[in-house]
């Protein structure tokens, strides 16, 4: 068994067809505000985190977390929920940086907001391939 093999998690149970579907509706309602982000006036960044669907996500991520847990889609509400914590934490720190070097540094911080922006639609769009494949998620 590999190093990668140990963290897969142990327990495979088939979840029931309509938390797969409710997981499926997350990754549409994130993949609605990436899109708002890319043809709309806000970002990709901004209508992430504070789009109305991807706030809606977040918190149905929550509140069907307890029933995925034991099966293989608990990967996919871990993912999901990593991914817009994990880009609110370097959102802020690109905003630190701004405000720490009082403006300056606001034409350094859109090259990390646009590695953001492409780093949720990698997250995404990988999570989502992979429900659809009924694959868990790695990392």
């Amino acid at each position: 068994m590999t190093m990668r093999d140990e963290r897969l998690p142990t327990t495979t149970a088939e979840p029931g067809p309509s938390l797969v579907t409710w997981t499926h509706a997350i990754y549409a309602l994130h993949a609605f505000s990436l899109l708002t982000g890319i043809i709309g006036a806000a970002t990709v960044v901004g209508a992430f985190l504070t789009g109305w669907p991807s706030l809606i996500a977040v918190i149905l991520n929550y509140v069907k977390r307890s029933e995925a847990r034991g099966t293989w889609l608990e990967s996919h509400f871990r993912w999901q929920i990593r991914t817009f914590w994990f880009g609110l934490l370097w959102v802020a720190l690109c905003l630190l940086f701004v405000v720490a070097t009082l403006g300056v540094g606001l034409l350094v911080a859109w090259l990390p907001l646009a590695v953001v922006g492409l780093w949720f639609i990698y997250r995404i769009v990988r999570g989502w391939l992979a429900l659809i494949d009924r694959r868990p998620m790695d990392a």
